[in-house]
Formats: structure tokens, sequence, C-alpha cells
């Protein structure tokens, strides 16, 4: 085996100086340099700076809205429209009449003929004055009975008929008004509170009212909702219309 130095210099020696030289020629590159940004697009290239900043601008959001809750109660289906809501009853006045001298003397004078048929204490004095046929006074009657005295007789607490001659004459004694007119059912009606509302009657009246029904009997009227005690029609030629009680 050869020791000599001298022929170990020259492969030692061209190592170094091929790895000089290939150092020399090959530039060192950093990491970013071998991965390089990717190349622009062509659309890129052309975009105006300004462009490039509204682009980069964050878009505009709009603010979470949480929808609120349906009302509980719908308004709009209870309340109505101005001309769909009802008018409220407009009640006319009634004209009370007292002065018998200023109605129909036919009226005047078959008004006579009953208070004096009444106070007589004859129920029978009554008879002719009712009539017969289609024009006989309508008289509230029980069932089965026909004829008027007989039916007044039995709405009387006596036998004879003297408690209803007598409401009768009471009847007849308070003012009266007109009621109906200008129709076929048109009358003079006694007593007045039976065209008038209970509720606008006045002290006065009121007094008049109770000389033929008790305060017991007020109070079931107002429930009721009108006056519903005897009541006398006689029409404007002197016909008695009716004679009857309750509604």
């Amino acid at each position: 085996m050869n020791r000599n130095p001298a022929n170990r210099a020259f492969p030692v020696g061209l190592v170094v100086l091929l790895a000089g030289a290939t150092m020399t020629a090959t530039p060192v590159l950093a990491l970013s340099e071998f991965q390089g940004a990717p190349a622009p697009i062509a659309g890129e290239q052309n975009a105006a700076p300004g462009d490039e900043a509204e682009e980069a601008a964050p878009e505009e959001r709009t603010p979470l809205e949480i929808p609120m809750p349906d009302p509980l109660v719908d308004r709009t289906a209870v309340e109505l429209k101005d001309d769909e809501i009802a008018a409220p009853d407009v009640v006319e006045p009634v004209e009370v009449l007292t002065d018998v001298s200023k109605i129909p003397v036919p009226v005047a004078r078959m008004r006579e003929l009953i208070v004096e048929a009444a106070a007589s204490g004859d129920i029978e004095r009554l008879r002719p004055l009712l009539g017969k046929g289609p024009t006989q006074t309508q008289v509230t009657a029980t069932a089965g009975e026909d004829d008027p005295i007989a039916a007044l007789k039995s709405l009387s607490g006596d036998q004879d008929g003297i408690e209803i001659l007598a409401i009768l004459l009471d009847v007849m004694s308070t003012g009266f008004v007109l009621a109906d007119t200008g129709t076929p059912e048109e009358a003079y009606v006694w007593p007045y509170f039976a065209e008038k509302p209970l509720s606008s009657l006045t002290a006065p009246e009121k007094v008049d009212l109770f000389r033929l029904v008790t305060a017991g009997d007020f109070a079931g009227m107002e429930e009721f909702g009108t006056y519903n005690f005897y009541r006398v029609g006689i029409t404007p030629d002197g016909k008695w219309k009716f004679f009857v009680a309750g509604d």
C-alpha cells in the first residue's frame, strides 16, 4: 500500500475545487423564492387602484331585526267603520192630552158613555158599547169565552165585575195620547203610560201611574220594559176598539 501523501493531494484538491465552483455558480435561494407568488390573472393586472380599494371594503350588513309578536286582540276585527255603527234609537216625544174638549166629538162621546156605565156599578151597561161582530170591542178574554161581558167578569176579583169597572173608571180618568197616527190602527189611548217609555215618566206622572198599579207592579213593568196593565182605545170615529191588558 502506497502511503505517499503526494499521491493523495490531487484527489483532495480536486474535490475542494469542484465544490467551490459549484457554490459560486448556483446562488442560495430563500424558501419563499422557491415557492414564489402565483402569477397574476390577466383581468387583475388591468384593475385600477381605486377598484381594488372598493373591492377591499367590507360589505355593509343590515342589523338583525327580531319580528314583533302579533297582538293578543285583533282590534281591526272588532272596530266598526263609522257607517257601520248603529245609530241609537231616537225616542220621539209623546204628547199627553188632557182636554177632552179638543178631541173629535165621537171620541169624547164614547168616553163619556164608558165612564157613566162604569160608575153605575152595572157591568151590563157596557154591553151596547162593546158592539157585535167584526166591530166588537177587543177584550182580554179567558180561554173559550166569547161573550165580552162574561170575559170581563172572569177578570174581576168579584163575581159581579165591580172590580173591573173600578179599573176601567180609573183608566179613563188619566191623560191620553193619539197613537199610530195616519194608520188603520189610529186610536186615542188611555192611559198615556201605554205609549210612553216608563223611564221618561216624571214624578207627577208616576203618581198618576201609582193610582192604577202598586210599586211592585211598577217594578215588574220596568223589568218587562213597558206598561202592561189595562188600557182603552177609541177610534177617531167613536168606536170602542179595545179594553185589554198585557203587552
